[in-house]
């Protein structure tokens, strides 16, 4: 499975991690490559993009609390990321609202558990049903203009 990876400068350890303890995926990394400090806009856009337009299946966005990685992917339509501090929170947002997008608060997920969620997230798959309908009524809300 090909995913896009991206962090900023607090989610640079982390990313790494993931991608060492992820051998059998293909990892698209959209950066950032050091600690030094940078936007996490500057990555997570992009790497979103690639979720968008389907050059990458999943993605997951790592910053320091995960929020403004959440932020920026859900700017871009047809994304839908999720916040995710536990496994179980990851396995539902696959089940109930079809994440294509797990971020990361890398200031307050040890890198163990990081990779626990980032296991539970990838081994679950959207239950579809009454599940999606919901999705359905979010992707007309992303199309309606302000």
């Amino acid at each position: 499975m090909k995913i896009a990876i991206a962090s900023d400068h607090a989610g640079f350890e982390l990313k790494s991690s993931i991608i060492k303890a992820f051998p059998g995926h293909e990892f698209q990394d959209f950066g950032t490559h050091s600690s030094a400090s940078m936007d996490y806009p500057d990555t997570g856009a992009p790497a979103a993009k690639a979720v968008a337009s389907g050059s990458a299946e999943l993605g997951i966005l790592i910053c320091g609390s995960g929020i403004g990685m959440s932020i920026t992917a859900n700017k871009i339509p047809g994304i839908r990321a999720a916040l995710c501090s536990t496994t179980d929170v990851a396995r539902l947002s696959r089940q109930h609202n079809d994440a294509n997008v797990l971020c990361l608060a890398a200031r307050f997920t040890a890198v163990c558990y990081g990779i626990e969620i980032v296991q539970a997230w990838l081994e679950e798959e959207f239950e579809g049903g009454r599940h999606k309908q919901r999705i359905q009524k979010i992707k007309e809300i992303e199309g309606e203009i302000p």
